[in-house]
């Protein structure tokens, strides 16, 4: 291959890199044409399956700032570089991989991060990122209610409950604990103290409330 032909070869996967969210770096010996035009339909359109050179690789990779892959450029390589839902493109390797076991994957890197063949195969099990987002749908529409209950309580109540609710968050981390912590304060503050009273007058007044009188009402 010609000096520039490296270069550019070089460059192109520098980019793929910078541009994937993700990369799983596979061996695939032994695997027949057919076989790896599978793997190819199985991670369409999460990701693209490319045999690499080795030294070319290596290098493109740390050009790219990958140090995740290094000493392990080694016998037939093939990188998945996955610009789609990580999650389904590590199923699909972990599938592929069980019913062809010549499918090695070696490791992986994901938003920067390495991932070793263990962690991908965990990654794997994890629920898609559509079925997550459902999930958190389902749960904030069941919140829903209590919510519309919380943005017409009194404001001293609703800003208790916003403080309660962003502590839940800080210390739960992820979005699908924040739509239990939604449910979880919205039932704490229902069942307080302060809650609003039915209105018997037509009012939406709360049934008591600390009201200041004008300056010569006062004591």
């Amino acid at each position: 291959m010609a000096k520039s032909d490296k270069a550019a070869a070089i460059a192109d996967l520098a980019d793929k890199f910078r541009d994937s969210s993700a990369a799983v770096l596979t061996e695939y010996r032994g695997l027949s044409v057919k076989q790896m035009t599978q793997l190819r339909a199985n991670l369409r359109g999460n990701a693209t399956y490319a045999v690499v050179k080795n030294t070319l690789t290596d290098l493109a990779a740390k050009k790219a700032g990958v140090t995740a892959f290094e000493g392990q450029f080694v016998g037939p390589t093939a990188i998945a570089f996955v610009d789609g839902d990580p999650v389904v493109a590590a199923k699909g390797l972990r599938d592929f991989a069980k019913a062809n076991p010549l499918l090695v994957i070696k490791g992986g890197v994901l938003d920067g991060k390495p991932l070793s063949a263990e962690e991908i195969t965990r990654l794997a099990d994890l629920e898609s990122r559509e079925v997550l987002l459902a999930k958190l749908a389902g749960a904030m529409n069941a919140s829903l209610s209590k919510a519309v209950y919380l943005f017409a309580a009194p404001l001293s109540q609703a800003a208790r409950a916003v403080d309660a609710l962003r502590a839940k968050v800080e210390a739960s981390g992820p979005v699908a604990d924040a739509a239990a912590a939604v449910e979880e304060v919205t039932q704490d503050t229902t069942d307080g103290t302060d809650a609003v009273a039915p209105a018997t007058d037509g009012t939406d007044a709360p049934a008591t409330a600390d009201v200041a009188t004008s300056g010569d009402e006062q004591a």
